[in-house]
């Protein structure tokens, strides 16, 4: 099962009709949060109060997205008097939270506490939306139907509203009304896959690309073709999602653990809050976010497929609190049965997710 922190939300920001063709410089009707919020027209204090009526304003007049506060890794043992919040959310940004990418872009597009900069607070929104956040998507989505930085385009942005719409993303759906799909939409060049280095860990077994794939037990047609569309687009064999979601569900999307695990690849209720899984049973949604959780990971261990399955099972705590794999029965237990169907050692990674962990090197010493 997939162990991660939770985290809590608050809404952001209105922006008015006029500001949906501003640029970064000339963005100055921008309207903030208490206490910096800034004096609204009638019509945006409506908007407040009562849903978006379904026309252009429903885009432009329409709270964004979900805040947090968070406190990753050893953040929470700073004395909260000495706490710099945005220097918390960069820090947590870095280490790839989408969820403080998506605050801290919030913080660049309102100039909260930092110079307003569009460009950083569009990266932002981007890098979360990489992960198939549901409210990065929608965020990225509004900033391509409001030219917010880049050029005006509801193409691309019904492209976004779609995707956070299958996420859960209640909003998105309703502003599928209002900005309409175009054919042979490309989709922005920052959530494409990045080329990906080999791991440099040690080589897979004689002959393991042939064995991997015969291993895997055959999979339900349907969940097969759902794991071979997802996968490509979180930069993950297909073959070791599958593997995984053989041991983690038997291929049961209503499977629920113990633990509280949940669906196909039994995410627990703090990992699927963490990746944007609204409704875990559901099998797209759910294994959207179990494998951009194995992204994570696999940034996280460099590509060592063992260190991910690890920390999959026991999180990534344990794994570096042993550094290595913990001495857990069961997890060495569940490491056995999927190396013996995904035979590979090692797994393409993109660096640019999450910064490594400090016990790889340590590790390469040892």
């Amino acid at each position: 099962m997939a162990v991660f922190a939770a985290d809590k939300a608050r809404p952001i920001a209105h922006v008015t009709e006029s500001t949906a063709t501003a640029t970064p410089e000339n963005s100055t009707n921008i309207v903030g949060l208490p206490p910096t919020q800034a004096p609204m027209p009638d019509s945006q204090t409506a908007a407040h109060a009562k849903p978006p009526s379904m026309g252009r304003q429903a885009i432009e007049g329409q709270p964004t997205i979900v805040n947090t506060t968070l406190l990753p890794g050893d953040l929470a043992a700073i004395n909260p008097s000495k706490m710099n919040p945005v220097a918390d959310l960069e820090m947590a940004a870095m280490l790839g939270d989408p969820k403080a990418q998506i605050q801290l872009a919030v913080k660049y597009a309102h100039a909260e506490g930092v110079p307003r900069d569009q460009h950083k607070a569009n990266q932002l929104f981007c890098r979360a939306a990489k992960y198939g956040h549901g409210e990065g998507l929608f965020n990225l989505g509004w900033v391509y139907a409001n030219g917010r930085g880049v050029p005006r385009d509801d193409g691309v942005a019904a492209v976004l509203f779609r995707m956070a719409a299958e996420r859960g993303h209640a909003h998105a759906s309703k502003l599928l009304n209002v900005v309409h799909e175009k054919a042979d939409v490309s989709l922005p060049a920052c959530l494409l896959p990045d080329a990906l280095p080999m791991a440099k860990l040690p080589p897979a077994p004689p002959m393991a690309d042939d064995m991997a794939d015969s291993q895997i037990p055959m999979a339900p047609k349907e969940i097969a073709q759902l794991v071979q569309r997802l996968a490509p687009l979180f930069e993950i064999d297909s073959n070791l999602a599958l593997a995984l979601i053989s041991v983690e569900s038997a291929f049961n999307p209503m499977a629920l653990s113990h633990a509280k695990a949940q669906g196909l690849m039994q995410l627990i209720p703090e990992t699927a809050e963490r990746f944007g899984v609204k409704r875990p049973f559901n099998p797209d949604e759910n294994v959207k976010g179990g494998l951009a959780y194995l992204r994570w990971l696999l940034a996280y261990f460099q590509g060592d497929v063992t260190l991910v399955l690890a920390a999959y099972n026991a999180g990534e705590g344990a794994v570096e609190k042993y550094r290595g794999i913990p001495p857990y029965a069961e997890t060495r237990d569940y490491i056995k049965k999927i190396t013996g169907m995904y035979r590979r050692l090692t797994h393409p990674y993109n660096p640019g997710v999450v910064k490594p962990s400090p016990v790889i090197d340590l590790m390469k010493r040892m």
